[in-house]
């Protein structure tokens, strides 16, 4: 459990309890219990076990794949999977790789509905980039049309682990991963993925004779 939804569900419950006391009616009484228990809800937090194979980029987040395509950007072409996340999706947000946070970057915006392809560039949203030793991979939290407040807990020069939480995005929203183009996607548009625990794409890695070639170059 996120500690937010104690907070928020102690809000509601001081005002069901204050309800009572000038109304006495229960009808009056049970949105803010019904709030409450929403909130407790929402901010659920589960324990998953993350995959551990080379190369894996697991999502960063619950909730649907609406889009996984190669795109071009500054620095050349890349594999981007988007994810969105309903109000009903688990908000806590993981890291896709292991790695060392090389760029945090928040930047104000508009609070498009998640859906609409300009929300990637027009909303609020914070990049963070991760050198995942050879390669780069990076995730944007972006805020959807009900949400109003990106959290990241990591900062530049960070060591995070594959799967290990990163903030939440509070309420509906998106998170997009772009990696390296040779990535090899595992998932279509329409997949629903779990944070921490699915498998979004997979890094070629050296074979056993190119590994054998460059130790006898080596040596």
């Amino acid at each position: 459990m996120v500690r937010d939804g104690y907070f928020y569900a102690f809000g509601m419950g001081v005002v069901s309890t204050l309800l009572w006391l000038l109304t006495q009616s229960a009808v009056d009484t049970s949105l803010p219990v019904l709030l409450a228990l929403f909130f407790l809800w929402f901010f659920r937090d589960p324990e998953r076990t993350v995959p551990t194979g080379p190369g894996e980029i697991v999502s960063p987040a619950d909730g649907v794949v609406t889009q996984a395509e190669w795109i071009e950007i500054s620095g050349g072409t890349r594999l981007r999977i988007s994810i969105f996340l309903s109000v009903f999706d688990v908000h806590v947000n993981r890291s896709p790789v292991s790695g060392i946070v090389k760029v945090v970057e928040y930047r104000e915006g508009m609070f498009l509905n998640a859906m609409n392809t300009l929300s990637a560039v027009a909303n609020e949203q914070t990049l963070v980039v991760i050198d995942a030793g050879g390669c780069e991979v990076s995730y944007k939290q972006i805020a959807g049309l009900l949400a109003r407040r990106i959290v990241c807990t990591v900062k530049e020069g960070d060591h995070i682990q594959r799967g290990q939480r990163v903030g939440m995005i509070k309420f509906g929203s998106r998170v997009d991963v772009l990696m390296p183009a040779d990535a090899v996607p595992k998932v279509d548009t329409g997949s629903r993925v779990r944070g921490g625990l699915t498998i979004l794409a997979v890094l070629p890695q050296p074979s056993d004779s190119a590994l054998h070639v460059a130790a006898e170059v080596a040596s």
